[in-house]
């Protein structure tokens, strides 16, 4: 199947699902709290249009079917818990096991190294879902990080893989399309999960089957591990409950000091960017090199966010 013809059902079927869903907008709803940045209710669930794209996706260039069974499974308790809110324990146990399914797969032995991918992974799982929380966030950094995934995929003679990421990256857009501020629908964690997992499997997949260095998956999601990384070791250093839904990320920062939605996600689109091109720029070269450059760029976006907390530190004083 041609590349262009894979991006054009991915992305019609994504939105098809997401109009099926629409008719029932009534139902499921993202009501605003204290801790959420959209003022009138929305309807959520739209990541099912994603997710729908990955498993047939999956299925047609082959993918082993744990990892289908992954996605399903992460899905199913995802959109459980987006209903009836699944106590905090048992999504993360999920997640591991999840993780640890994909991870031992491949015969891996159970050691220090193996472990600490499966925690990996259920971390990507997790700083996905953590930075799904604002118009066009979530749904960009699919387009972009699954988008170089699968241009990486291509150059190394993996042709399944980049089909399948191709995919991927075109329902995301397709998703996006309901979910540009103002949104009509937002992802969930039906959507955002799955994501995650298939951002950091398919990452540490990359890696052990050499078609890419550890830093170029790290690179290409940058924005959202570090900022999730940053602000959960924040909220950890004030003994604050790290799983609990909060509005310290440097994306809700940036609106509740008076950003709007779309100007504050056309800058993390920026960003996102960057760390696609960077990655892709840098893949294939010297592996020094290689190290070298991401390292500058992790140095970069730690330095915007430096700028944003130096930013909220000062309008926080003015508020007392």
């Amino acid at each position: 199947m041609s590349t262009v013809l894979v991006l054009v059902a991915s992305m019609a079927l994504s939105m098809l699902v997401i109009k099926l869903r629409l008719l029932f907008a009534g139902r499921g709803l993202d009501l605003p709290g204290h801790r959420s940045l959209h003022q009138t209710p929305v309807p959520h669930g739209g990541g099912l249009g994603v997710i729908v794209v990955a498993l047939v996706a999956g299925w047609w260039y082959g993918l082993d079917a744990m990892w289908l069974v992954g996605v399903a499974v992460l899905a199913s308790v995802s959109l459980l818990d987006d209903w009836v809110h699944l106590p905090f324990w048992l999504r993360l146990g999920v997640h591991l096991g999840v993780a640890a399914s994909v991870v031992f797969l491949h015969g891996l032995d159970v050691n220090p190294v193996t472990i600490g991918v499966v925690v990996v992974i259920a971390w990507a799982i997790n700083a996905y879902n953590f930075m799904d929380g604002a118009d066009g966030l979530a749904g960009s950094m699919a387009v972009t990080g699954f988008g170089a995934y699968a241009v990486a995929f291509s150059i190394g003679g993996f042709a399944e893989l980049a089909g399948l990421c191709f995919a991927l990256s075109a329902a995301a857009l397709g998703f996006l399309v309901f979910n540009w501020h103002p949104a009509k629908i937002f992802m969930g964690d039906v959507g955002s999960i799955p994501l995650g997992f298939l951002a950091g499997g398919l990452g540490w997949y990359g890696v052990v089957a050499d078609a890419w260095p550890l830093w170029f998956p790290l690179t290409v999601f940058a924005p959202f591990l570090l900022d999730a990384s940053a602000t959960l070791t924040r909220r950890a250093c004030r003994r604050e409950r790290v799983w609990e839904a909060h509005r310290d990320h440097y994306y809700q920062r940036m609106v509740r000091m008076g950003c709007t939605h779309a100007a504050m996600c056309s800058r993390w689109l920026a960003l996102m960017l960057g760390s696609a091109v960077l990655a892709l720029a840098l893949h294939g070269g010297d592996a020094h090199a290689g190290w070298v450059g991401a390292a500058a760029w992790w140095c970069v976006l730690m330095m915007l966010g430096r700028q944003v907390d130096r930013r909220w530190d000062q309008d926080q004083v003015r508020i007392k």
